[in-house]
Order: structure tokens, then sequence, then C-alpha cells
């Protein structure tokens, strides 16, 4: 198993390439089995979890040709199972997006409880009550997922409860091969979400709502689609956090092939803690700031500031002069880095879902345990600025979400390593 060795203490400088977001990389993939002919993927990350759901793919019956790490060309017209096996979706939440797009062509599926991050409880029952309410039967048997439309899919008024990424993808893609209207109320608006609108969109589903909260959308009654070259968008989450390494190194960073207005609400906050931002079409610039601010952040849905940042900014948060507060509204138990950010010397307390980090407080190197994709990068973060050496244990999880991280924290400057456990 792997760990990662940082010496910390040193600025940083230069630019970084961002990579193509993975959460929006995954319902692509999950959406190739819609596909009647052969799609070419670009700019895919090259992390675990596309690779894990590249499998499962594969397992299913589709062809896969790596044309490089980050392009693919897939074809899906041969499906032989639709059956999605424990062994692959155990290792990512994310697997439940083939639930949709298997049950809206096949009639059928069967798809094993997924795995992942243990981040609150994250269940599936949006989803499967959205299957049922277009007219899927479904049980859960044997950990596994079962369900069927004999007469295929119909569509709905569904309605969430809460918001949900996931939820509002499968949903998109059972509906883009369903009969009739669906639509879906509290629909989520990441950027993932209108990226994956937009390719169903130009495959020949009707869509209307397009980044709203409100999406209608006119299936094709069971008629395959012809998918275009898709690039997959920018990370946001990865840009957020090379952001906070220039934040908390106080450096000046350079990011390129980014989509700033993806990242509203995180540069709105740097900018409030300090930070000048500068922008262009497609790449952002941190520079050092005289003086760090402390700040309130309340995590919530796009485009408010996301929780796959909440976990870097409580890192950077130790830097800031006065107390910061943190309040995760989304997932119930996403403070499992504090104690592992205290290790290294951070003054962090809990109260509930609200964290409370007094800065000012010198950062000294040590083991420490990453517990999920968000906290490993936190905790390397942290990392960058203790005094000595910081060793990251666990980070199959960061490897899960970011691609060549140590390479791109090298290239910046930072002394970072990764090695073999003894």
């Amino acid at each position: 198993m792997d760990y990662l060795e940082i010496v910390g203490g040193g600025s940083l400088s230069g630019e970084v390439e961002i990579s193509g977001a993975k959460n929006s990389a995954l319902p692509i993939l999950a959406s190739a089995l819609l596909c009647k002919n052969p799609l070419r993927i670009k700019n895919l990350p090259d992390v675990a979890d596309v690779k894990t759901l590249a499998k499962l793919l594969e397992h299913l019956g589709s062809e896969m040709q790596w044309v490089s790490p980050n392009e693919l060309l897939i074809a899906s017209d041969r499906i032989i199972h639709t059956k999605a096996v424990y062994d692959i979706v155990r290792k990512m939440r994310a697997s439940i997006l083939v639930l949709g797009p298997l049950l809206s062509r096949f009639g059928k599926c069967e798809v094993s409880l997924p795995g992942g991050c243990a981040i609150g409880a994250r269940p599936v029952d949006l989803h499967i009550k959205a299957m049922e309410k277009m007219g899927a039967e479904i049980s859960i048997e044997g950990g596994y997922i079962i369900a069927k439309a004999s007469s295929g899919l119909k569509g709905s008024d569904i309605v969430f409860d809460k918001i949900t990424v996931t939820g509002t993808e499968n949903v998109l893609m059972a509906a883009a091969l369903a009969k009739g209207v669906t639509r879906i109320v509290n629909a989520a608006k990441e950027p993932e979400v209108i990226q994956l609108c937009e390719i169903l969109q130009k495959a020949g589903v009707e869509i209307e709502g397009i980044g709203s909260n409100e999406l209608c959308v006119r299936g094709t009654n069971g008629e395959l689609l012809d998918f275009k070259e898709i690039n997959v968008i920018a990370d946001r989450i990865e840009a957020g956090t090379y952001l906070c390494a220039g934040a908390i190194t106080n450096s000046s960073i350079t990011l390129k092939n980014v989509s700033p207005h993806h990242l509203e609400a995180v540069v709105g906050k740097l900018q409030e803690i300090g930070f000048t931002i500068e922008t262009t079409s497609n790449t952002l610039k941190i520079l050092p700031s005289h003086k760090r601010n402390a700040f309130e952040i309340i995590t919530t849905e796009y485009p408010g500031f996301p929780t796959d940042m909440q976990a870097q900014f409580m890192a950077l948060a130790s830097q800031c002069e006065g107390s910061s507060f943190i309040e995760e509204r989304l997932f119930e138990n996403r403070f499992m880095h504090v104690s592992e950010l205290q290790r290294l010397g951070a003054n962090i307390s809990l109260r509930g879902n609200v964290a409370k980090i007094t800065g000012g407080e010198r950062l000294i190197g040590a083991d420490v345990m990453a517990t999920d994709l968000r906290a490993s990068s936190a905790l390397i973060l942290a990392g960058l600025v203790a005094e000595g050496n910081t060793q990251v244990h666990r980070i199959y999880h960061l490897d899960r979400g970011y691609e060549r991280l140590e390479e791109k924290f090298s290239t910046l400057g930072a002394q970072i390593r990764r090695l073999k456990e003894k």
C-alpha cells in the first residue's frame, strides 16, 4: 500500500493543468449504455473511479479501446449482461449510475448495493423510488437491487425530497429512452449534471430547463441514441484544491484548463479571506495575501459552497487569523478529517455539524490517515505548511479522484513523494 511523504514549509509557484472532472466522467461513461454507435470520450481523468466504472461496463459487454490514459473509444451495442456485480460495484458508490440506463434499455437489471467513501448514509432510496414511479418493480435481495420494467419505463413526475446529483443523473438517463415525458422537480444544477443534459440533448433527447431545478425530458421510446464526441469538463473540485494549496502556502499559482464560472463560490470565499484571483476564460491565478482573514462557510448544493471543498478550507482556516466556522449541511458524517488535522496541531472543536477552527496555530508534521477522498487532499494541504515530515497513509482514497497529484505538486515546487508501506 502506498503513502505520501511531504516535507512542509516551502512555497509553491508555477502552473498546473486541471484534469477532467471525475464527477462528470462517471455519468458520461454510464450514459454510453444508451448509445448505438461507438463513442469517443476525451479529457477523462486517469483516476481509479473512472477505471472502476470502465471495468464494470466492460463486464456488461462494452468494448473498450483506450487511445490514451485520458481518451476512450467505447462501443456498447453488444451488451451481454445486465447484472452489475458486487466485486466491482463495492469499490465505488457512483456505480449506481448504471441502474437507470440498464433498466431503460433492457427493461431489467440487477445492481449491487454500492460502496465508496464512508460519508454519511448516501441512501439509494431516492433512485429506487424514482424508478418505481416510472413503472419499475424493484426489490432488494441478497445485497442487490433487482429491477424489472417488462413494458418499459414510462415518463412520470419525479419530485425529489432533497437534491441529489446522482439521483438526477440516473433519472435523466432512464428518462432518455422512456416513453413519454418525465418531469424532474428539485433537480440538481451542478455543472456535471448540465453537461450530461447537453450530451443527451445533442444525442437526440428533448430536454427543457437545463440549468434549472426543473427538467422536462421527452424520451425516445426505446430508440438508442446517437452520441457525438465528448470532452469532459474541467474538474472544479481539483481546481479548488490547487487554489487552496496556493492559499495555505501563500503562494502564486496559475491553474490552466479551468472553467472559472464553475468556481464562483470558492473564488468568492478566497477573495473574502483576502486573496486576489486573476481570471481569464480558462485560467485562474491566485496571488499571495499580506493578511488572511477568518471566514464562515455553510456547505450547500451548487451554486452554493461545495461540500467537496469543505475539508480543504478547514485546513486553510488553520492558517488564517481568528476563528473560522464551517457548517456541513449535506452529509452528517463529513468531519472525519478533523481528528487527523488535530494530530498535526490544528485547533478545531466540533459542535454538531459545525466546526470552529482557531487559526494561527503552528502545524507539526506527523503520521496521518486519510478517511475519504477530499479528507486526503486536506491532509496534504496541511502537510505543505507543517514543520518537518508529514506522512499521509491510505491514499487509495486520493487515487479515486485526483490524477497524478504528487507529480503536479512536485512541478509546483512541493517536496512530496509516493512511497510503499513497509
